[in-house]
């Protein structure tokens, strides 16, 4: 039985298996080895890929996109919110969880977004299973780094229920070092590897330390407001401006019309990742009128050089915060669809001039196949290239912060263990709290990239009573802080009396 590797992303999905010791990703019915995660509800079918994402013209507010944004979460998360706004079919509150409610002419619809997930992984398996020609079902399935235990599980459940036999789900960045056999080759050699992925809806930037085959976060940043779809979206609004400039129609407020453009641009965008030009022809754009225009590789890039540049700027703030310079990291490895776009990474190369850039294998197909060379090893293939034998190391996916106060009495967070950090872990952290107070109280919060929201990510609290008063100054608090497992679990803290000391 071959191994099948799985990567859904916010916009495209792909599906790799290993067969006969190497990993391939695999096309689907219409021949693309990329399907995007679109699915389309209809009076009689469901609809999932390319079909749906092209019917979406005509059917924008029941087709589903970038479900991955809102798995697992609720109703008054931010990045729901975010989708909500941008979503062209309705997303309402049920129980406190974001559901799509579709109206497709024959009835009324409530679909949770598990369910739509559910879609898309029945086309994977049906396209993994259609070219090895059985009924192989042993999956490895990748996530983001910043995805917690619940969403992980909603994903595992989804996939369950479409009839696959999940292994493990892997984080992307070490998904995609397996896939070039970062740190697999040289087992006792000890380096720093950066993965970068852009795909179409957002951004990150891992990097990682690799140490006896191992891999070990030492940070990352994931940026919601910069991907592919950015790029398409300048791309579509500079033929607008072609358009008005040929016929004097403004069409930037015709949906319809928008939307075409913008299907259009992503071919010119994808086309311009391998050739000079690319010629942009729409029949009956507006009021009968077609429009046909040719795009230059260097006309895309100055029109996207702003986004260009927002998208290299994270790396170098990333390798500072890692506490390492430039020429201690050894190997970039790109993933993510708009990672193949040639500017952006000679914008990259010149960041890292003496770098390995590992590229070869096409940057949208890159975690897939490490999620099939993961499943391989799980299921005890061969492969000479890399080790049998795989160690998941759990660490925290996010910054957990303790909750001060400065001089002034304003609340300040204080980071005590970063996000990366392996479990479990143990550590001392200081604090002050005024002299002339019997009590003093500790709250511990997880943080992301953006800071943190006291109301919404407090993981734990714990109050001194009946101190001494102190008559001048502060008084010095020592604690040790011990996490096990998982952080999104629980929050252990042993003895009281032998965690804090009070000077």
């Amino acid at each position: 039985m071959a191994a099948i590797g799985v990567h859904i992303g916010g916009t495209c999905s792909c599906v790799a298996i290993y067969k006969d010791g190497r990993a391939d990703v695999v096309a689907n019915d219409a021949g693309d080895r990329v399907t995007p995660a679109v699915v389309a509800y209809r009076e009689n079918e469901k609809i999932v890929g390319l079909a749906a994402k092209q019917g979406r013209i005509r059917n924008a507010s029941n087709t589903i996109v970038k479900v991955k944004q809102i798995l697992g979460r609720r109703f008054d998360d931010p990045q729901v919110q975010k989708h909500v706004t941008e979503s062209k079919c309705s997303v309402i509150e049920k129980d406190g969880k974001p559901r799509y409610e579709l109206d497709t002419g024959a009835e009324r619809m409530i679909v949770p977004p598990e369910e739509v997930m559910k879609l898309i992984f029945a086309k994977m398996k049906e396209t993994a299973q259609s070219a090895l020609g059985s009924d192989a079902n042993d999956v490895v399935i990748t996530v983001p780094l910043d995805f917690g235990k619940n969403q992980k599980n909603i994903l595992r459940q989804a996939a369950q229920a479409a009839g696959f036999n999940v292994l493990r789900l892997i984080h992307e960045p070490a998904a995609a070092l397996l896939a070039f056999g970062v740190g697999q080759e040289s087992p006792t050699e000890k380096s720093n590897a950066l993965v970068y992925k852009l795909g179409g809806s957002s951004l990150s930037v891992t990097i990682v330390e690799i140490n006896s085959g191992m891999y070990r976060v030492l940070a990352s940043h994931t940026d919601d407001s910069i991907g592919g779809e950015c790029f398409t979206k300048a791309l579509a609004l500079y033929l607008a401006s072609e358009f008005q400039r040929l016929f004097k129609h403004d069409v930037r407020s015709n949906m319809r019309a928008m939307m075409k453009l913008i299907n259009n641009a992503e071919v010119a965008k994808h086309t311009l990742s391998t050739l000079g030009s690319s010629n942009c022809f729409l029949d009956s754009l507006h009021e009968g009128l077609d429009f046909d225009c040719s795009v230059s590789r260097a006309r895309f890039e100055s029109v996207c050089s702003a986004l260009f540049t927002q998208s290299v700027q994270p790396i170098q703030k990333l390798v500072e915060k890692a506490g390492l310079s430039g020429n201690e990291i050894s190997k970039v490895v790109l993933c993510g669809g708009s990672a193949r776009i040639p500017k952006l990474q000679q914008m990259i190369r010149d960041l890292f001039p003496d770098v390995d850039l590992f590229s070869s294998i096409p940057s949208d197909e890159v975690i897939a196949v490490g999620a099939a060379i993961e499943a391989a090893l799980l299921l005890g293939k061969e492969n000479s290239s890399l080790e049998e034998e795989s160690v998941i190391v759990e660490c925290s996916a996010r910054n957990i912060v303790a909750k001060e106060s400065d001089e002034s009495g304003s609340d300040t967070y204080k980071v005590v263990f970063p996000s990366g950090t392996p479990l479990p872990a143990r550590k001392h952290h200081a604090f002050q709290a005024p002299g002339n107070v019997s009590s003093v109280c500790l709250e511990l919060y997880e943080s992301g990239e953006k800071g943190c929201d006291p109301e919404r990510n407090k993981l734990a609290q714990i109050v001194l009573k009946d101190l001494q008063l102190k008559e001048d100054g502060n008084r010095d608090i020592l604690t040790v802080l011990t996490m096990k497992r998982c952080v999104f679990e629980s929050l252990f803290w042993e003895n009281l009396r032998g965690l804090c000391r009070i000077f």
